[in-house]
């Protein structure tokens, strides 16, 4: 995923942008506001556990600028390490903190997780439920994913459907019955209590909120990568247009239509349009078209968003060759497709 870099120019009154290094992470901060909060804010995940400067984990560095601790009220010197929850901006900054990932950096490592619940939430979709024993240990981007890995079997790859900041880790599994690999899967979860997992991949995710709208597509279980993006976006102070489309084949494919639906209830910036194949009149095609008929009719500033896709290769494809014709920058296209099935 191509890293946003948004120049430090002036916020307005009262309103400095923060670097983060090497991460090149840019976000807001008020004045009023500590660096922490006004990470969190902006869904940059600094890590912290006391928030008052003891444990030190959100220390970092000033590489420039001009900042002020604001325990003792005296200026923090160029060079000098400073915790971000005791430290207000009073000017554009530059700071060094290497706790703080850029998206997709992450670097993958093996857990072993305990199985909290696994329930069937529709005809073929399984709602999986695990648990980490040390979860302050994981770090990870939403819209990420993670290989569940077998016994002298090949690792299975599942998008991660709730925020990095929940305390367990949420998949949707389908397994109809003619998906061996993913039946074993259920069947391992199921009847065990432990299990390997590898985490986390992926470089289509977000490391902070987007600068422009935001247009999340999905088809199928690419609903759940969907889900880790809203679930972590409404943690934030987000406030520009999402829409969401949806497309499946059949009406009970739509496995949590209802959440979708109070989501749009909810949050005032967030639209939810699905797209569903055996609806009157409609012609679903194996390579999604009316998905991507869908989103084109939308009539959105291609211009001016970013797009995000879960689905099969043919439908991402399908989706971004026809965005781009119709005016998205390439660059605001992110899909996890384009890494692991890329075109030659």
């Amino acid at each position: 995923m191509k890293l946003r870099l948004p120049a430090l120019t002036d916020m307005g009154s009262g309103q400095w942008r923060v670097g983060l290094e090497p991460s090149r992470i840019r976000y807001t901060a008020d004045a009023a506001a500590d660096l922490l909060s006004a990470a969190a804010s902006a869904g940059v995940a600094v890590p912290f556990a006391c928030k008052n400067g003891v444990c030190e984990l959100c220390e970092a560095r000033l590489i420039s600028g001009s900042a002020l601790n604001t325990r003792n009220q005296q200026t923090i010197p160029v060079g000098a390490r400073l915790m971000m929850c005791r430290t207000a901006a009073l000017d554009h900054l530059e700071l060094e903190i290497s706790a703080v990932m850029a998206a997709g950096k992450n670097q993958p490592r093996k857990f072993q997780a305990n199985v909290v619940d696994v329930r069937s939430i529709n005809h073929d979709v399984y709602r999986v439920e695990l648990q980490l024993p040390r979860r302050r240990e994981l770090s990870f981007h939403a819209g990420q994913y993670l290989s569940v890995n077998l016994p002298d079997a090949e690792p299975c790859y599942f998008s991660i459907a709730s925020s990095p900041s929940e305390q367990h880790i949420e998949l949707h599994v389908q397994a109809s019955p003619e998906w061996v690999s993913a039946q074993k899967v259920i069947d391992a979860l199921t009847s065990g209590e432990t299990v390997n997992l590898e985490l986390p991949h992926g470089k289509a995710c977000l490391a902070s909120t987007p600068e422009k709208p935001l247009l999340l597509v999905a088809a199928g279980t690419g609903f759940a990568q969907m889900k880790s993006l809203v679930d972590y976006l409404r943690g934030t102070s987000f406030a520009q247009p999402v829409k969401l489309f949806w497309g499946v084949r059949r009406h009970e494919d739509m496995y949590l239509r209802s959440m979708a639906r109070q989501w749009e209830e909810d949050w005032s910036v967030f639209t939810f349009q699905p797209v569903v194949g055996d609806d009157e009149d409609n012609d679903w095609s194996g390579h999604h078209d009316q998905l991507v008929r869908a989103v084109l009719a939308s009539g959105m500033d291609w211009n001016n968003l970013e797009v995000h896709a879960s689905g099969s290769p043919a439908m991402v494809y399908t989706l971004m060759d026809a965005l781009v014709e119709a005016g998205l920058p390439s660059e605001a296209f992110f899909s996890d497709v384009l890494e692991y099935a890329p075109r030659n």
